[in-house]
């Protein structure tokens, strides 16, 4: 898992695939930029074939997750190479501070494993562990954005991109590259909140020029309403992060519910009032020239577009 790692990630490739509860999309660009998508597929997925979580298996119905795997590689005209978008249920993120920062990368891995693993539903030892580097705070002090999930779990993703023709050289968390997606068209200044919402999730983060200093993901069946979240979130911003008001509020998500792009537009009416922010729907084409993409379309693909306009490796 890379979580917005920049320095340490192999160059992008061309090709990505997400694999959420309900379906299965790819999503080709091409090799110049500006980024033009060239081709984009879903495909469904059977009820219970896939139910992220963090501690038990996610994939209930592997042979059905394959199949639409190929079948959605195929519409993009194929790829031995991908990256690979995962549920943000997959892994437990955290923020880390620490006031002095070790200088050896083995001495910061394992004071972060140290730090997280009292939050995990599983043994540290079982973790992957990501990170990448957030605020940098007064006295010299550094958070880190830190992912933790179960080894066995992200092969389980792995696997099934490998028994469809394409190896996963990037696995990365969806909210994430929702992030990366806004960061990529040049949107990344000032504090703004995200709101992702997904068929069995919701994730909300608050980015600071660039860094991410809060994230908060919460199940489908926990019983907390969307706007009592973005409530809290934003008295928390104000009372502990220092928050001056947010430029922004960005929505990803809600075109894909019962009630389609209405619905959408009816929820960022109730949270501008309720936040009294400007608020947008994410939209990939800030980022990648699109042809031929529905609302729906747009909301589901976004994350692919995030993950495929990464920085390559140094």
């Amino acid at each position: 898992m890379s979580v917005l790692d920049r320095f340490f990630a192999p160059p992008r490739p061309l090709v990505a695939v997400q694999i959420s509860a309900h379906s299965v999309s790819a999503l080709r660009v091409g090799a110049a930029r500006p980024a033009v998508v060239e081709a984009h597929a879903v495909e469904p997925l059977p009820p219970g074939a896939v139910v992220p979580a963090l501690a038990a298996s996610n994939l209930v119905e592997p042979a059905a997750v394959v199949d639409a795997l190929r079948r959605a590689l195929s519409r993009v005209g194929g790829a031995r190479h991908v990256a690979l978008v995962v549920p943000d249920s997959v892994a437990k993120v955290s923020l880390v501070r620490f006031d002095q920062v070790p200088a050896k990368a083995g001495d910061l891995e394992a004071m972060l494993r140290w730090n997280v693993r009292r939050s995990l539903p599983f043994k540290a030892d079982d973790a992957q562990v990501a990170w990448t580097a957030g605020a940098q705070l007064d006295g010299g002090a550094r958070e880190f954005v830190v992912a933790a999930a179960r080894r066995d779990l992200v092969a389980e993703y792995e696997s099934a991109c490998s028994a469809a023709g394409a190896h996963a050289g990037v696995v990365d968390l969806a909210t994430f590259n929702l992030i990366n997606l806004q960061l990529a068209a040049g949107g990344g200044d000032g504090d703004w909140l995200l709101v992702h919402l997904a068929d069995d999730y919701m994730s909300l983060a608050i980015v600071r020029d660039g860094r991410v200093i809060f994230f908060r993901h919460r199940n489908a069946e926990d019983e907390e309403h969307l706007t009592d979240l973005v409530h809290q979130t934003a008295m928390y911003y104000e009372d502990r992060l220092a928050g001056r008001g947010f430029g922004r509020v960005l929505v990803a998500g809600a075109a894909q519910g019962a009630e389609g792009a209405a619905g959408a537009a009816a929820l960022r009416q109730t949270l501008d009032q309720r936040l009294g922010a400007r608020v947008e729907a994410v939209d990939p084409r800030a980022a990648a020239t699109f042809a031929g993409a529905s609302p729906d379309m747009l909301d589901q693909l976004a994350p692919l577009v995030g993950v495929l306009l990464r920085e390559p490796a140094a």
